[in-house]
């Protein structure tokens, strides 16, 4: 087994070979990694950056997440490679959903963030490439993930509870879709030879869906603390964080996400490994360890 990476890391396995590639760039040469690979399952990216200018933000991940992914995709299938794992995200489905409704797979949108688009435009790709060649892709479009070495707004959510703060997110009535870590990987797995996964687009999720108010009393019930939510009116804190300037945080707090997972689970056969309140209580376990290290 390969990893290709941008530095060497103590925490792979010493079964894993790791292949230095340097930065995910449209020249970056692959053939080192890709000698004698079967799968490529490739989940690097340039992340959603909130405060990045609209038009140089589109250039930077258009040329990271769909020109780059597109050259490495090219080379798997030069290389010979049988099947390419691509972990897009849900924003290509879209920022929110309303009424109930869910995401699914086969919905027809073109995304308008910049982040959401450039993955897009990565799978438009993938999937134009199969039919040219040989190779076969799974895209998998994961909403937020959420596991032990959890970063941004999720591990700010967890300090936040774990010191006891008082938050102003009592009264939340929305629905969010969410990702145990174990689970994408367990269905990652599955993705690796599962012979009905090919060409395929899946949304993967817990099948939990949990409001704001709801996730925050999970997450303080894995650290075993009170909570202080506060029952602030929604309408007040979107006033406030739109004069803030900071409406985009305010729609992920506020706003529903939902998404189809039954895809996966009926075309597949696959379920979830691990419920919600288990992978929080693992991720709280790991957040006390880095404290005390």
């Amino acid at each position: 087994m390969f990893a290709s990476i941008r530095e060497y890391s103590a925490k792979l396995s010493t079964e894993i070979k790791q292949v230095d590639v340097g930065d995910l760039l449209p020249s970056t040469d692959w053939t080192d990694a890709l000698r004698s690979v079967d799968v490529v399952i490739h989940l690097a990216a340039r992340v959603h950056v909130m405060d990045d200018d609209a038009l140089e933000s589109l250039t930077e991940f258009r040329k990271v997440n769909a020109i780059a992914t597109l050259n490495l995709a090219q080379q798997a299938v030069d290389a010979g490679v049988k099947r390419f794992v691509f972990i897009s995200s849900i924003k290509v489905n879209g920022e929110e959903t309303k009424n109930g409704s869910k995401f699914s797979p086969d919905d027809n949108y073109i995304s308008t963030d910049p982040y959401g688009l450039s993955k897009y435009e990565a799978e438009q790709g993938l999937l134009d490439l199969v039919k040219k060649t040989d190779m076969e892709v799974v895209i998998i479009r994961p909403p937020l993930v959420y596991g032990p070495s959890v970063r941004a707004n999720f591990l700010s959510m967890m300090k936040w509870i774990n010191k006891g703060i008082p938050l102003p997110l009592g009264a939340v009535d929305n629905q969010r879709s969410l990702v145990a870590l174990d689970n994408l990987v367990s269905f990652i797995i599955l993705c690796i030879d599962h012979p009905k996964a090919v060409n395929e687009v899946f949304l993967i999720s817990d099948g939990e869906d949990v409001s704001t108010t709801e996730l925050l009393k999970k997450v303080a019930n894995s650290f075993d603390k009170k909570y202080c939510l506060l029952p602030v009116p929604v309408g007040l804190m979107k006033f406030v964080a739109k004069l803030l300037g900071k409406s985009d945080v305010a729609d992920r707090l506020f706003g529903s996400l939902q998404v189809d997972s039954s895809k996966a689970r009926n075309l597949l056969d696959w379920q979830p490994v691990i419920t919600m309140d288990e992978q929080l209580k693992k991720t709280a376990d790991w957040y006390l360890h880095e404290k005390t290290v």
